[in-house]
């Protein structure tokens, strides 16, 4: 479809009557990799909220039907909402809700090529929230996903974001939701600097650290842990920095406009950076020096700028020094289209390694990454997210900083 087609989308959807649940696929909502509870997944609250009927704890495995539209990809049926619940029945370990219904992998919303995508479901609601049918538009390139975080702000791997159109600017504004990790600040721990100049990423990670020293965790737990503490701290910071300038009222439309893009602005750079900046953190606390055993974003041939060389800038623009043991690091939170943004980012190194925290690939994306030669290093936290057949190719953060070390101790 023509991009008219996206925005005409957004513009006939993102009107008072409508509910917006957004998220990106994960290889569990998808058959990415061949999960039995295949469908997406979509918080309790929320859907209890839009579909009451669901909730019924009395009753095991309660369900209701309702018409979904893929207006992506041109594709209606009726899918089932599900509250798998056997956990408070003492017959199962499941508690939780999905959609399904839909039909196999000939279903866009159960393509594994899907999986990491944004998704936006479009609930037509009354005026008690309650949902008669939904519209989804699932993102097929990342010109559509700019489209749409332009409006909203960029959403993560295991974030969420709920918007109601037409609703009071603060829930325009303040709508996504992450994964809780006990590190939002309280008013009194913000420091009062903070609230008046919002602070940059490299403070919020300073303040993260100290909230989640090295002690006790390997890298790739140390990285998800921060990440999703840093996360919370934001958008809490976020919230006690704008919020009270948004109730204060705003003298017209222009002076509203105007902060709300500075809010998502402020998500954009923070979500561009945050991912990059946590790993430089770690190479250091790991005993690698900068300029030494790594450089973080050096000028290269053409202009080129690179998130991490190893072992450094020098080594990598002297011809004599082999190519074989020069490495790259790319960082980008989702790698569903983005990856080959990194093929041309370092000439010398044929293999690029990339650095994600996308919950799964298809086997179809990962082959046609690694025929490229881009090489995935992944959390290993989030290693089950992947097909069976992927798994045992993926690098772990700490598996990659090895590498880089017995590069530098003179190995192959």
């Amino acid at each position: 479809m023509a991009l008219a087609d996206v925005t005409d989308w957004m513009d006939e959807y993102g009107t008072p009557g409508h509910l917006w649940f957004v998220k990106r696929l994960s290889a569990n909502d998808t058959l990415a990799n061949d999960a039995h509870q295949a469908g997406p997944y979509i918080p309790r609250d929320f859907l209890f909220r839009i579909l009451p009927s669901l909730n019924r704890p009395e009753v095991e495995n309660p369900d209701c039907r309702f018409d979904l539209y893929i207006d992506s990809h041109l594709d209606h049926r009726e899918v089932r909402a599900v509250w798998y619940n056997k956990k408070l029945h003492g017959s199962g370990t499941r508690n939780e809700t999905r959609l399904t219904g839909f039909g196999g992998k000939q279903s866009a919303l159960l393509d594994p090529d899907s999986t990491g995508a944004l998704t936006i479901f479009a609930f037509v609601v009354d005026d008690k929230d309650a949902a008669s049918e939904c519209h989804v538009w699932i993102c097929r390139d990342g010109t559509e996903e700019d489209l749409f975080e332009e409006r909203f702000g960029p959403v993560e791997p295991k974030s969420y974001l709920v918007w109601q159109p037409g609703g009071a600017p603060e829930r325009d504004l303040f709508t996504i939701e992450p994964s809780h990790s006990n590190c939002r600040l309280s008013p009194a721990d913000i420091p009062p600097a903070w609230l008046t100049r919002f602070p940059k990423g490299e403070e919020l990670i300073r303040k993260t650290i100290e909230l989640r020293p090295a002690t006790g965790m390997n890298p790739d737990v140390r990285l998800l842990r921060r990440r999703a503490c840093e996360f919370e701290m934001f958008l809490g910071v976020e919230e006690a920095v704008f919020l009270p300038r948004i109730r204060r009222g705003f003298e017209n439309i222009d002076s509203f406009v105007g902060l709300a893009q500075t809010i998502l602005q402020g998500r954009k750079s923070r979500s561009g950076n945050s991912l990059e900046l946590h790993a430089r953190e770690i190479l250091v606390e790991e005993g690698m020096r900068v300029s030494v055993e790594f450089a973080h974003r050096p000028i290269i041939e053409g202009g080129k700028r690179p998130d991490f060389i190893f072992p450094s800038a020098a080594a990598y623009e002297d011809p004599s020094f082999p190519a074989a043991k020069l490495r790259m690091l790319a960082a980008k939170t989702t790698c569903r289209d983005r990856w080959r943004q990194v093929l041309n980012e370092a000439d010398r190194i044929s293999t690029k390694h990339l650095l994600t925290l996308q919950e799964g690939v298809s086997e179809g994306q990962f082959r046609e990454m690694r025929d490229a030669g881009v090489h995935l290093v992944v959390p290993e936290g989030l290693h089950e997210s992947y097909p069976d057949a992927v798994r045992p190719h993926l690098l772990t953060l700490e598996s990659f900083i090895g590498d880089v070390r017995l590069l530098s101790l003179g190995g192959s």
